[in-house]
């Protein structure tokens, strides 16, 4: 199927940072196709924090909100599907999808999100974005004064730790194998008594998602109520690495201040390109992709 309609933009991905960037360019009349595969990566997290006016709200409301304010804008349109391929054009950018739609644009925005590797511990992907979390201030308030884990290493540890502590003194951190850390962090865990435990977790016993108790591989078992893990991450979409986008040396792709990446006309927003990964982060980076690229595109016909 090969569309002959060519948009001035568009935007694959099309959660909070691809929708907001739809906002922008919607309210200065371009015309965009947001492409989205209908799946967020916190598809399993019960209730978004620390976002003004969305407090408490669960993703998917936050998520269809934005969706239907955003459809208002005549201008935009909406694709479901997963885009697979992309190429550049003399005249601009094509986007293939898995089903064999075809679109083309002036300028592309990615807001594809990233890709968590989880660690092969039973109950882990259960429990991922329930009570086995990533941020503090996404997900710490729920679970104040709670006995909490850390699964991470040497330098991340800390500063989780660091932060953490201010929420809850029952704070313990899980290597899975033998410490890294320096004399003077050891220091510091001991002085606000922070466990180390060595041992790898083989089974997090959960109920719906929520932590009962971990399993160690010596047959201990301890009880705790969350647990922080710092996981690696590979990016979501393969597209931009292909048309030759570059990635930072944390695998995040390399934008400019204005959410430019390394070519022209490509633009990027969301945690495909920032450690903060939050609702409210999305946003302002999606917010500042859709006007600078609406500017781009003023620049070019002006």
């Amino acid at each position: 199927m090969k569309e002959t309609k060519i948009y001035d933009v568009i935007i694959i991905g099309g959660s909070y940072a691809g929708l907001s960037a739809a906002m922008a360019l919607g309210r200065s009349l371009k015309n965009v196709l947001v492409i989205d595969s209908g799946m967020p990566c916190n598809r399993q997290t019960p209730r978004s924090h620390n976002f003004l006016t969305q407090d408490g709200n669960t993703p998917s409301e936050i998520a269809n909100l934005a969706k239907y304010q955003v459809s208002e804008y005549k201008t935009v349109e909406f694709y479901s599907g997963l885009a697979i391929a992309g190429k550049i054009l003399k005249t601009g950018f094509e986007v293939s999808t898995e089903c064999g739609a075809v679109f083309t644009a002036s300028k592309l925005i990615f807001a594809t999100g990233i890709k968590d590797i989880l660690p092969d511990i039973k109950g882990f992907s259960a429990c991922w974005g329930i009570s086995v979390i990533h941020c503090p201030y996404c997900h710490g308030y729920e679970f104040r004064h709670q006995k909490t884990g850390i699964i991470a290493n040497g330098d991340r540890a800390i500063h989780l730790a660091s932060l953490i502590h201010n929420l809850t003194d029952k704070l313990s951190i899980l290597t899975g194998q033998k410490g890294q850390f320096q004399s003077e962090q050891m220091l510091k865990l001991n002085r606000n008594q922070i466990d180390v435990v060595e041992t790898e977790i083989v089974e997090i016993v959960h109920e719906s998602g929520y932590i009962k108790e971990l399993i160690f591989v010596d047959g201990k078992k301890e009880k705790f109520d969350a647990v922080y893990a710092a996981v690696p991450f590979v990016q979501h979409s393969e597209i931009p690495v292909a048309l030759g986008c570059e990635l930072t040396e944390q695998g995040y792709i390399k934008i400019d201040n204005l959410q430019k990446t390394t070519i022209y006309g490509v633009y990027a927003c969301g945690d495909s390109t920032e450690k903060v990964r939050s609702v409210a982060a999305a946003v302002n980076s999606g917010n500042i992709a859709g006007a600078m690229v609406n500017m781009e595109l003023t620049q070019e016909l002006f």
